[in-house]
């Protein structure tokens, strides 16, 4: 019975509200509703009433729900006490200056707190700050991290760039540099594309070891303490030893683990030139500077390590073909202590967004003031203080005689013996 008045009531709504005419050209006919079709339409809406506000109440609900949600994710305040407020996280880049003296290198070992490294102290920043949220820094590969160079134990850098997504906080700058000591410096930050990558997008690394100049004595007719000074003579024989580097060469025998037949041992070098000696605190010191695409593990302090062994007069000038070529020669490593990782370039990336109008290029010409700052506050004093009160240039130079750079050895690699390769960029 109730169905069949619901369809009688359907039907008496239908004619209330008219149909439409099949035949072409006809307008929409409208017939005068009957009393009793008009009671039964108001019946079907009466039956209808409760269902709507259900689902009226229903949906008032889920909103009120969803409100008090977004209340208290606003609620939800970050480390440094700010709400949170729904950013994008955006891909930058940030200049890096640190003195790692006291630090085991520039890379973060996950797990591991017995080495502090100059990433364990950045990433708490970045955390602490606001711009990344915690478990970021735990799986630092979910904001995308990667640097351009790994620096090794106690190497220090006035140009390190890193890139990774951050929340780009108001006052940024500021309060990264608020959780970091004063011996690690943002300097810069500048927006990138999405998908870069500061390690594969680096074209070039610029690196500077700085040493005193009583390094170059000789050992034979040259005083050997701080009151030597380098000569120009000397020093035009340094800088064309330095020359004979430019270019690619195979430079197995200035790493480990590498054996001559690697394609990875061959690295080109753009630039390799020493600058005139300064005096800092009675002592004098000189700046080897060396521009290359990549550099390998311990690469740039034997390339230093053999050129002050043939100055001083331990190794013949015909060694550095003879490192080249496939024989194993005993290079000699100096001291990580004066080895600074100055500038890296991205001469191919600014070619093709420095100029596009969305993208600024990478040079830090704005920055540089703030990178010569950063290297006569703490690089500078650090290097000539700790050789002073260590010595580690007089000691390792000690060792020198020990080592015989005549004797050669072939590698005993067979040709399905696998190496195990060092990680580039690690000087």
């Amino acid at each position: 019975m109730a169905a069949r008045g619901l369809r009688a009531a359907a039907g008496a709504v239908r004619r209330v509200c008219g149909s439409w005419s099949p035949r072409p050209g006809r307008h929409l006919l409208r017939s005068r509703p009957m009393a009793g079709d008009v009671r039964a339409a108001a019946l079907v809406s009466a039956a209808l009433e409760p269902d709507r506000k259900a689902r009226s109440g229903w949906q008032g609900g889920a909103r009120a729900w969803e409100d008090a949600e977004q209340q208290a994710k606003k609620r939800r305040g970050g480390p440094d006490g700010e709400p949170h407020r729904k950013l994008p996280k955006r891909k930058i880049v940030l200049l890096v200056a640190y003195s790692g003296k006291g630090y085991h290198g520039m890379q973060r070992n996950v797990g591991s707190s017995q080495f502090k490294t100059i990433e364990d102290d950045l990433v708490s920043a970045l955390v602490q700050s606001g711009c990344i949220p915690e478990n970021h820094g735990e799986d630092m590969r979910k904001m995308s991290f990667q640097r351009c160079a790994r620096t090794d134990k106690g190497v220090s850098a006035a140009g390190q760039v890193v890139s990774l997504k951050v929340w780009l906080i108001d006052d940024i700058l500021e309060k990264i540099n608020s959780h970091l000591p004063p011996h690690i410096r943002i300097l810069g930050l500048k927006r990138v594309t999405g998908g870069f990558n500061s390690k594969n997008k680096c074209d070039a690394r610029t690196y500077f070891y700085m040493l005193p100049t009583f390094a170059f004595a000789h050992k034979d007719h040259d005083v050997q303490d701080e009151s030597y000074r380098l000569s120009a003579e000397t020093l035009q024989r340094v800088n064309g030893l330095l020359a004979c580097y430019k270019g690619t060469h195979n430079f197995h025998n200035f790493t480990s683990q590498k054996g001559p037949q690697e394609a990875s041992a061959r690295r080109y070098i753009l630039d390799m030139f020493c600058e005139e000696p300064f005096v800092r605190e009675g002592m004098e010191f000189a700046v080897i500077k060396v521009k290359g695409q990549s550099f390998m593990t311990h690469q740039i302090r034997k390339m230093v390590g053999l050129l002050v062994a043939i100055v001083k007069g331990y190794a013949p000038e015909s060694v550095l073909e003879r490192s080249w070529g496939d024989a194993k020669v005993d290079v000699p490593k100096a001291p990580g202590l004066g080895l600074v990782l100055e500038r890296v370039h991205f001469e191919k990336y600014n070619q093709r967004f420095g100029n596009d109008g969305l993208h600024e290029p990478l040079d830090w010409t704005r920055e540089e003031a703030g990178v010569t700052a950063f290297k006569e506050q703490h690089i500078y004093p650090t290097i000539i203080s700790t050789e002073r009160h260590e010595r580690s240039m007089a000691q390792w130079l000690s060792t020198l005689p020990v080592h015989d750079f005549n004797a050669t050895a072939h590698m005993a690699v067979g040709a399905g013996t696998k190496v195990p390769s060092p990680p580039e960029d690690s000087d």
